[in-house]
């Protein structure tokens, strides 16, 4: 049985409906802004907490939303699998405005309807953008 590693991660969209996705530095996968919890913190602390870290965008646990939880195979690690539970950020994300920081080498803003990149996370292909496309999240992106 393969290592497991729990994570948390957040859909971030553009006004476009473009998505964010993040290319650590050392690695070749582009995913979403995310990471490990913490001792003690929740998900969504993990996620509030790695978003602003990664990419300055500052969203209390609370507001996230509740996405799903999904196992994948691990991006940049052999033999491991993550367990990913992602979330959606409320409202909409001016690229011009997000920034790579910490360990993000890279930003990149897909079209989440068009075929994948062969460079993305296994997380986001296998699980995310085709729930995406069966559920599109207009609803909870609109900030009201």
């Amino acid at each position: 049985m393969p290592d497991r590693i729990i994570v948390s991660a957040v859909c971030v969209y553009a006004p476009d409906g473009r998505l964010l996705t993040v290319r650590k530095r050392g690695t070749d996968r582009f995913m979403h802004p995310g990471g490990k919890p913490e001792p003690g913190e929740s998900a969504a602390e993990a996620a509030s907490r790695e978003l602003s870290e990664e990419v300055g965008i500052a969203i209390a646990a609370e507001d996230l939303v509740p996405f799903g939880v999904w196992i994948a195979k691990a991006a940049n690690e052999a033999g491991t699998e993550i367990e990913g539970t992602v979330f959606l950020a409320p409202g909409e994300y001016d690229p011009r405005e997000v920034r790579p920081a910490a360990e993000i080498a890279e930003l990149r803003w897909i079209d989440p309807s068009a075929e994948p990149d062969a460079d993305l996370a296994p997380l986001l292909t296998d699980h995310v953008l085709p729930e995406l496309t069966r559920q599109p999240p207009s609803s909870a992106r609109r900030n009201e």
